[in-house]
């Protein structure tokens, strides 16, 4: 039943992103307050570029549940989430792909994985010339971290 309700509230979310902000504001687990700008956030760790993007070799980092067929799923039963990741090679292939996570609706990226895995696109900038290269390990998480696994990542 978990894993039928936790779809459900994500079909829900993308339905009426109002129930999204009304979660967060009131019954959202600490990250979710950061990440929306509800709570106070110091030391962010982006930076300014120092040379020109087509000089610069690019890494994918998702947390939208993607990793290779061949890897173990992420935990779908545990409802702190699966803080683990997934290593997937460069030269992967789209169909070599599939989305573990039922915390939010992935029918589209189903259909298109570059949706939330930009592998193609990043293989058509870098011919292109538009960027240097892309890391020989990209990584998939799953993105549903709560309760004691917020911890154990923290420490």
């Amino acid at each position: 039943m978990g894993r039928l309700k936790n779809k459900l509230i994500a079909k829900l979310f993308t339905q009426f992103p109002s129930l999204v902000e009304r979660w967060v504001k009131n019954t959202a687990p600490f990250p979710f307050k950061y990440i929306t700008g509800q709570g106070k956030v110091e030391g962010i760790p982006w930076t300014t570029l120092t040379k020109p993007i087509k000089d610069c070799n690019i890494a994918i980092v998702t947390t939208a549940g993607v990793h290779l067929k061949s890897q173990k799923p992420f935990d779908m039963k545990d409802p702190n989430g699966d803080p683990t990741y997934r290593e997937i090679p460069r030269d992967t292939l789209k169909e070599q792909l599939i989305i573990t996570h039922d915390y939010y609706d992935h029918k589209d990226a189903d259909k298109d994985i570059n949706i939330v895995f930009p592998i193609d696109r990043f293989k058509e900038m870098k011919e292109a010339g538009e960027i240097g290269d892309i890391a020989e390990i990209n990584f998939g998480f799953m993105g549903h971290i709560d309760g004691r696994h917020i911890y154990t990542l923290i420490n």
